[in-house]
């Protein structure tokens, strides 16, 4: 009985130091975004390079998109083969571009609104990662869904690019805190489950964390751009 409450409290200290791993991956990733969004937005050229547009098309914007979709398919579905190094680069890449890419919210809202609605989104994030968790219930099934909801919001936004209705985007933007915040408990769930499977391979784990770290990182910068959408006030 002994030996299995030493084996139970070490497995606690193993989830609970894998998982601070885990947030402080993603927070060194939302601060790199967070400094290359804002410089970005300061460096008049680099906009201009980045939003211009050319036969009425934003090619730098379409080139920095297309690069982040690479990055984050290519890390994703070769975390484990690459080296912890590499994967961490590639991570810290993609953050970074992600944050130029971002950098036009500082033209649009006040630096003041981006600030709250970054407090807000981060107590909602930490609140319902930590639920999911610790939760005890089997949160397997929510994948389908919320992968579903993430392909509706896609579409939906495409084709709000066309119409550009204020209602659409009021309504898309409300579903996308549902997914997001959905998706934050599911990751962060789906994770232990994963840690729990390989737990005493420390390479895994590591990589692992860093695969973790993106996912939820994903999750944070949409749940964000969501709440800065409803709420968030604009520049006068």
């Amino acid at each position: 009985m002994s030996n299995m409450y030493v084996a139970a409290e070490k497995a606690a200290i193993e989830q609970k130091k894998f998982l601070y791993q885990v947030y402080s991956w993603m927070g060194l990733a939302i601060l790199l975004t967070a400094v290359a969004s804002y410089f970005t937005s300061q460096n008049q050229f680099v906009m201009n390079l980045v939003f211009a547009t050319s036969g009425g098309f934003p090619v730098g914007l379409i080139v920095l998109i297309v690069a982040e979709v690479g990055l984050v398919w290519y890390l994703s579905s070769r975390v484990f083969d690459l080296s912890f190094e590499t994967g961490s680069a590639l991570f810290a890449l993609y953050a970074f571009l992600n944050g130029v890419t971002l950098s036009s919210i500082f033209l649009v809202y006040s630096l003041g609104s981006i600030a709250s609605t970054f407090f807000v989104c981060s107590a909602m994030f930490f609140s319902v990662s930590l639920w999911g968790y610790a939760t005890k219930s089997d949160l397997s099934k929510w994948g389908n869904i919320l992968f579903m909801g993430v392909i509706g919001i896609v579409l939906a936004s495409l084709v709000n690019l066309f119409l550009r209705s204020t209602l659409m985007g009021y309504i898309i933007s409300i579903v996308g805190v549902l997914v997001f915040t959905g998706l934050t408990a599911y990751d962060t769930w789906k994770l232990k489950q994963a840690q729990e499977q390989m737990s005493g391979d420390a390479v895994a784990l590591r990589k692992l964390g860093l695969l973790g770290a993106l996912q939820l990182y994903l999750d944070f910068i949409n749940l964000f751009l969501m709440l800065l959408r409803l709420f968030g006030g604009r520049r006068d």
